[in-house]
């Protein structure tokens, strides 16, 4: 039977870390085929020592690594998993993240048929009761939201270009090398890019999930899409290949908002009203999938204006990593 090395990486997850621990200790692959290595990105707070409080108890797993990031960005917590980690499989796992029990174990059963890149589907949860929150997290899930992403809703198992907490054979990082530290939100999209390059294949599996922890407000989500957004901009001066169409459909959006308005002054006003038309047609459409799946409350009558304020903040960041004058270097 193969081993499998449960990485995580994590900075100041006090709050999340131990349900994510428990969900480990609940796996159904077998402990004594599983190692966990965890690694600190010199944490301020409880992080570590909860870490070392987990490798002090006696869960049957054969290893319990726990690791420092002193560069504490994700890239450089992924290269310390990928050159520390002992078992044939790295399995990398977000702290932000939910993992139910059969997660390893379905994993390695697609694995073990011979694949070398193996992932699934990622959708959001939240944690807060509040109609507020419940709203934000049916926008986040939503097609038209956030979740365009082929491995956030598909229930088709096929070959795929990125997907989230992939899980990869050692051989695949002896050929294809660590984790480019220069990029601080694409260093995956980057990774696959190389892994393909290589000549693997990166199978999705719609019967394994896991979760992420969406954000619990407006601001955070806000700060996220613009964050995600400028660096999907700075990657692709130097990685285009790494990029996928649907990356850039924001910034195509925020463009052609600059243009029709700018049409608009000059009397061509049938460009803007076409746009917005099936901008809110869409958005409204959305809307009423998420209410018939999530029910209804007053917030939910919000969603098309959080859809615009979602899209708007990740496009302008997209045009801001365009034009802003890092230079990345490939890894």
């Amino acid at each position: 039977m193969l081993k499998l090395s449960i990485c995580i990486i994590a900075y100041n997850e006090e709050q999340y870390l131990p349900r994510l621990l428990e969900d480990i200790r609940r796996s159904e692959y077998p402990h004594e085929y599983t190692e966990v290595v965890l690694i600190d990105g010199m944490s301020s707070d409880k992080t570590k020592d909860i870490m070392l409080a987990f490798k002090a108890e006696d869960n049957g797993f054969y290893n319990v690594q726990v690791l420092d990031n002193h560069k504490r960005i994700q890239a450089a917590g992924w290269n310390v998993a990928i050159q520390n980690f002992t078992g044939d499989v790295l399995s990398r796992i977000d702290a932000h993240t939910h993992v139910p029990s059969d997660f390893s174990r379905k994993v390695m059963a697609d694995i073990e048929t011979g694949e070398n890149v193996v992932g699934g589907k990622r959708p959001c949860l939240i944690e807060s009761e509040s109609a507020w929150s419940k709203m934000l997290l049916s926008a986040e899930n939503a097609l038209f939201g956030s979740s365009i992403s082929f491995s956030r809703h598909s229930e088709t198992k096929t070959y795929v270009k990125t997907m989230f907490h992939a899980s990869y054979r050692r051989e695949v990082f002896d050929k294809v090398g660590l984790f480019n530290e220069q990029l601080l939100r694409t260093e995956d999209n980057e990774m696959h890019y190389r892994i393909r390059e290589a000549g693997y294949k990166l199978l999705y599996d719609p019967e394994i999930v896991s979760y992420q922890y969406a954000r619990n407000s407006l601001k955070k989500m806000i700060r996220q899409k613009f964050a995600n957004g400028f660096w999907i901009g700075l990657t692709v001066k130097v990685c285009p290949g790494c990029i996928s169409l649907y990356h850039l459909v924001p910034m195509a959006f925020v463009l052609a908002i600059v243009a029709t308005s700018i049409l608009s002054a000059f009397g061509w006003w049938i460009f803007a009203a076409v746009m917005w038309g099936l901008y809110w047609l869409f958005a409204i459409i959305s809307m009423i999938f998420s209410i018939i799946k999530d029910g209804f409350s007053f917030p939910m009558l919000l969603i098309p204006f959080i859809f615009l304020i979602l899209h708007v903040s990740y496009g302008v960041g997209t045009i801001g990593g365009l034009l802003n004058f890092t230079r990345l270097k490939k890894a």
